[in-house]
């Protein structure tokens, strides 16, 4: 089994329940047959958007007369979704995920509360020190007691050094003092967590380009990536976080959590589509392995693959 077979499982089951009611004793692609995998494009919240994009292309490439079996409508489906996801030639190849030509390679980790995100930082920390990279993490979320004290869990659990300072303190000031550790230290990589509040975006975006600017005057070029933590089971709602981060900030890279849960995978491909921000990680469980790089190539292969589906 792949590694991403367990995470799109739910999602591919209910999207080839509703594709194989569409197309049962069809003998060519009409309106009913669009209609029905329409729905079930939108059902796997793919987006509106993203989904009339797919059945505009299906309906160009399957012509109106033509027959079309269930398979040739699956192939047509895997093409199209997977040129919706190539939206970042180097991203998409999972061997160049960072570029660690930049020492220390500085991440910021933006998203709401709840998605996790802390959870993410310390699954990915765990991941790059397997890779033998030097990690420190900045623990710049200062608005929850509770986020410093999970941090510290994680960072205890991968092996690397967390900077951290009182709740209240000037979060700024806590990526800095990391940045400068960092440099003094050696260290390869370092991940700043921020604050995953979303009551105000004037607020959310001035927070995050104070920090920006603030670590700029460690490294002038920092952060390197501005990663984006979005929960695949909220759907639509991982939507407009998506849209309100890209507001605030220029996200680089997405983690989709909790991507096992869930039969909205198709979220994953909405974002993408509507962003045109690569996704870098998905989360499918919750050990400190279960953050996978994500390889489009299989993810796109496990979506359709369907040795385990009843048709």
């Amino acid at each position: 089994m792949g590694i991403f077979d367990r995470g799109v499982k739910k999602t591919k089951e209910s999207f080839f329940q509703r594709l194989s009611r569409a197309v049962v004793g069809k003998s060519k692609v009409d309106d009913n047959v669009l209609d029905a995998i329409e729905e079930a494009l939108v059902a796997s919240d793919m987006g509106v958007d993203t989904t009339l994009k797919i059945i505009d292309s299906l309906e160009e490439r399957a012509g109106r007369d033509k027959y079309v079996s269930f398979d040739e409508l699956v192939d047509m489906l895997r093409d199209e979704i997977g040129k919706l996801l190539d939206v970042d030639a180097e991203a998409a190849q999972p061997e160049n995920v960072f570029d660690f030509s930049r020492k220390p390679f500085v991440i910021m980790v933006v998203g709401v509360n709840g998605v996790g995100k802390t959870t993410t930082i310390g699954k990915l920390a765990g991941n790059l020190r397997k890779q033998g990279k030097k990690v420190m993490i900045g623990a710049a979320d200062t608005f929850r007691a509770a986020a410093v004290d999970q941090l510290q869990i994680w960072a205890d659990r991968a092996g690397v050094e967390i900077v951290k300072q009182g709740m209240g303190a000037d979060p700024a000031s806590v990526a800095f003092d990391t940045l400068k550790s960092a440099a003094a230290k050696g260290a390869d990589v370092v991940l700043i967590d921020t604050a995953g509040r979303l009551h105000n975006r004037i607020d959310l975006m001035n927070e995050l380009t104070k920090i920006r600017n603030v670590m700029r005057k460690v490294i002038p070029d920092a952060p390197h990536e501005v990663l984006l933590v979005l929960d695949a089971s909220t759907g639509q709602n991982a939507y407009q976080q998506a849209k309100e981060f890209s507001r605030a900030t220029d996200i680089t890279s997405l983690a989709v959590t909790k991507l096992d849960g869930t039969a909205k995978g198709g979220v994953v491909i909405g974002i993408v589509d509507q962003l045109k921000v690569p996704v870098k990680f998905v989360g499918i469980g919750e050990g400190i392995d279960d953050l996978k790089v994500f390889d489009k190539k299989e993810f796109v292969h496990s979506l359709f693959s369907r040795e385990d589906i009843d048709k």
